[in-house]
């Protein structure tokens, strides 16, 4: 085809976190039809979790554009600027009410874009609650065969259409496959913001991630963080792993690694976690991977997740020398098969979209299963969060979107960010074992 009959994509990606704007940009890019070019306007939802410029850079997904915005002035933008497709990269309230703002924004459009969302890693809670949130876009994605699954019957068995589900994979599997240890032997330790959470568990883990690198000498031990003091990613965490190994007398192989998954990945020879996508992100890649069952097997964690995966393991048997070997059948349900499927597997996403957008007379507008009628008592709220009224439409004194905010107001509100910040960090956890006297 000649270059001047390529046509462009115009994609926007609204999200809320840095995983989360991980997830959408490169959903965005694989979605993208293999006959187009793309263009990539990102929008980051102002809140406690929007990401700092260190974050975005060890992301490292680039758009075209890339702003702050309030829901509402997200939404003023929607009835401006015209876009192919629209991805929803946010938790599920923020989803909901987006839903229903789009709905009340392309009420007049002759045509819309096509809207699709999803969930960033392994959806191992809140899975009613969460999908329900995601109902009425166009595409809901589901990161595996068993996740599809699993969320057509929660449509289905409340009544709602299933038929924006579509199964693909995380968009961010890759890398070269492991071909067997580096020098020197790696073992890293994938961190999670807020799990576990007590003081006494993170601190568990630490100090056994410590006497591994104590027992093995000859190995490189790295403990791979997510964010540094003062950020937040998707959830919040009250106890960095930074400050409380300030208090223990770690050796000199072992250290605090930041930067990309899969550069870490690279030289990784064993990946060890409690429920991180990253554990995901390695099997993919055929490294050995253990998700520990030290804390118990338990919802609350997420390692229950992996049930039937042959990864769950413990401390004590690694420090043996043991390295789990993952269950083939339950990883290619997991969509993280590295045998050569993984290239194909947003065809369908992909073919779907290009039927939507092929519609003749537009789309109809966007149906979510929770509207006035049907949730009377839980809708408002989350739609008043962000400003919008019952009917999606913004609510009186509503942040106007027609000026960016001056440099006295962007400092006002980066103070406001880190006060935030601080209070989760330090003042709530003190707070909190004062009442435990």
């Amino acid at each position: 085809m000649p270059a001047s009959a390529t046509r462009t994509q115009r994609t926007a990606v609204l999200a809320d976190s840095d995983t989360r704007w991980k997830w959408g940009a490169l959903t965005a890019k694989r979605v993208v039809p293999a006959d187009s070019d793309m263009r990539l306007d990102g929008y980051l939802l102002r809140g406690r979790a929007t990401p700092t410029a260190r974050q975005l850079q060890e992301v490292g997904v680039h758009a075209d554009s890339l702003r702050e915005v309030t829901a509402v002035e997200f939404l003023r933008t929607m009835s401006e600027e015209t876009y192919d497709v629209v991805v929803l990269s946010l938790v599920g309230g923020g989803v909901q009410a987006m839903l229903h703002g789009l709905r009340h924004t392309w009420a007049s459009a002759a045509e819309r874009p096509v809207v699709v969302t999803g969930y960033v890693g392994v959806v191992y809670e809140k899975l009613a609650d969460g999908l329900l949130l995601r109902h009425g876009a166009d595409l809901v994605l589901a990161n595996s065969r068993q996740d599809a699954e699993r969320f057509r019957a929660v449509y289905e068995g409340v009544g709602a259409d299933a038929s924006a589900v579509t199964e693909v994979a995380l968009p961010f599997l890759g890398g070269a496959p492991y071909v067997g240890p580096n020098d020197p032997f790696t073992v890293v330790f994938a961190a999670q913001p807020s799990v576990p959470e007590s003081r006494k568990d993170r601190t568990y883990l630490l100090e056994r991630l410590i006497r591994h690198a104590r027992t093995h000498p000859d190995r490189e031990v790295l403990l791979k963080l997510r964010s540094k003091p003062g950020e937040h990613t998707t959830h919040i965490e009250e106890l960095p792993y930074q400050k409380l190994v300030q208090n223990l007398d770690a050796p000199a192989n072992f250290r605090l690694v930041y930067g990309h998954m899969g550069e870490v990945l690279d030289r990784t020879d064993l990946l060890v976690t409690v429920s991180s996508t990253a554990a995901l992100e390695s099997l993919h890649r055929r490294i050995p991977t253990a998700v520990l069952t030290d804390l118990g097997v338990r919802e609350g964690l997420g390692n229950h997740h992996f049930i039937g995966s042959g990864c769950l393991t413990s401390w004590d048997r690694l420090d043996a020398g043991h390295l789990p070997e993952p269950d083939p059948e339950w990883v290619a349900r997991q969509g993280v098969a590295a045998d050569g499927e993984y290239a194909t597997v947003y065809d369908t996403a992909r073919e779907r979209i290009t039927k939507l957008l092929a519609r003749p007379g537009g789309l109809p507008p966007l149906n979510p299963y929770y509207t006035p009628a049907t949730a009377p008592g839980y809708l408002p709220g989350i739609l008043a969060r962000h400003h919008l009224g019952p009917d999606g439409a913004p609510l009186p004194g509503a942040p106007a979107a027609d000026r960016q905010p001056g440099p006295v107001r962007q400092i006002v509100r980066r103070a406001a960010r880190g006060a935030y910040r601080h209070g989760v960090q330090r003042v709530a956890p003190v707070i909190r074992r004062m009442g435990e006297l």
